[in-house]
């Protein structure tokens, strides 16, 4: 009983390999193929040709010839169909269209919400996927599916928003609900979960088997790969390091929308305790930043200001620092990774955060990862959507399905 469906899944192992393989490598022959993977000639033959027949190989030519006929070589065929990656921002919705090789075509973007209402998110992110499935390229390439970031716990098998306050959704079956209406596959993910696959195929963490994206924004939050693969917990909510404490004060407490330590760390946190420095009394240019209007305190406005050397807004940011260099040694600590990528609206100060964390890290873990920036900024859970879409289809990209 053991090996029953064991020869279609080594097909669909071989499938991707061969995919893989021409889409970092190609063009290549058949022969070269059966080479590099260790397949036998007829098996690579015989992948290649259904592939060819599905419009996801094409035939490019010929290469030079040792003797006999001329091989012909073989591409991966990245505009075979499109895609549609969405995050689902608390603010605003960022969409995209792309091809199978990840290269945006089109992009669009709409406020979460219109102003008739906080629960009228779902018809704005109707109205960018209409916005992509206008592009006159889908006439001809056919849309393989939409992947969904949500910020939220989600439960992504059935596509369900468990929880997700910024848009006030609550046990939304948003997979249903699209699919209904674009009758195209639909997969809805954790954002920051997005953001680590979207680090992993197109980002920082190409080529990285094992890593974690740390998101800081409004709030923060995680996305762990390991071995290739999502690890999203018994219920779908690992990552949460925002809620990780910083010491046993902030034990026997209630947190019930935000982490006590994104609570202090994220973006909101650090515009509150510069807030109270400046409340004390503190000489600062964030007054001068602002207008006057403390209303208009960013945390945007607090890492500037550290960076121009305002005593009262570095002694926010080194206070900042400290905390998430709990976050990350915690991380360090339990899972070992080789990668820790720092994402997110707060990660775009990663020149006042990278190299204090890691001298504040070192030494307290027994292993020290990388610590880096992230290259896809705020594209990476649109990338990851992306990506997904490719994982969850077709046995492309195989190492990370579930």
């Amino acid at each position: 009983m053991a090996n029953i469906g064991r020869p279609n899944l080594i097909k669909r192992l071989n499938r991707s390999a061969i995919l893989e393989l021409l889409r970092e490598q190609g063009p290549l022959s058949r022969a070269r193929l059966a080479e590099i993977l260790h397949l036998s000639p007829a098996t690579v033959t015989r992948i290649v040709s259904e592939l060819i027949e599905e419009n996801l190989v094409l035939e490019t030519g010929t290469s030079d010839s040792t003797g006999g006929r001329r091989p012909t070589l073989l591409e991966f065929n990245c505009a075979a169909n499109a895609i549609i990656g969405i995050d689902m921002g608390g603010t605003h919705i960022v969409g995209a269209l792309a091809d199978l090789g990840g290269n945006i075509l089109q992009r669009a973007s709409l406020p979460s919400f219109s102003g008739e209402g906080r629960k009228d998110g779902l018809e704005q992110l109707i109205r960018v996927i209409e916005e992509l499935l206008s592009n006159p390229r889908l006439k001809e390439q056919e849309l393989r599916g939409i992947g969904i970031g949500a910020p939220s716990i989600t439960l992504h098998q059935e596509g369900i928003v468990v929880w997700a306050a910024s848009l006030g959704w609550r046990d939304l079956p948003l997979k249903k609900i699209l699919e209904e209406r674009f009758r195209v596959p639909v997969f809805v993910e954790n954002d920051v979960n997005l953001a680590a696959l979207g680090e992993r195929w197109y980002g920082t963490g190409k080529g990285v088997h094992n890593l974690v994206c740390i998101s800081i924004g409004t709030g923060i939050g995680a996305g762990v790969v390991i071995g290739g693969k999502l690890y999203r917990g018994h219920s779908e909510a690992a990552g949460e390091v925002g809620y990780l404490v910083p010491d046993r004060s902030y034990l026997g407490r209630r947190y019930e929308h935000f982490g006590c330590i994104e609570t202090l760390s994220a973006g909101p946190g650090i515009v509150r305790r510069a807030l109270d420095a400046m409340e004390k009394g503190g000489d600062t240019m964030l007054r001068e930043l602002t207008g006057d209007d403390t209303g208009k305190l960013t945390a945007e406005m607090v890492f500037e200001a550290a960076r121009r050397g305002d005593s009262l807004a570095r002694g926010v940011v080194d206070e900042t620092v400290d905390y998430l260099s709990i976050i990350v040694a915690n991380v360090s600590a339990i899972l070992n990774p080789e990668l820790i990528v720092l994402g997110g609206g707060i990660a775009r100060s990663a020149d006042l955060l990278i190299e204090p964390i890691r001298q504040r890290v070192e030494g307290v873990v027994p292993v020290m990862p990388l610590i880096k920036a992230s290259e896809l900024g705020e594209n990476a859970a649109v990338m990851g959507a992306i990506a997904l879409v490719l994982h969850s289809t077709g046995d492309i990209y195989l190492d990370s399905e579930d």
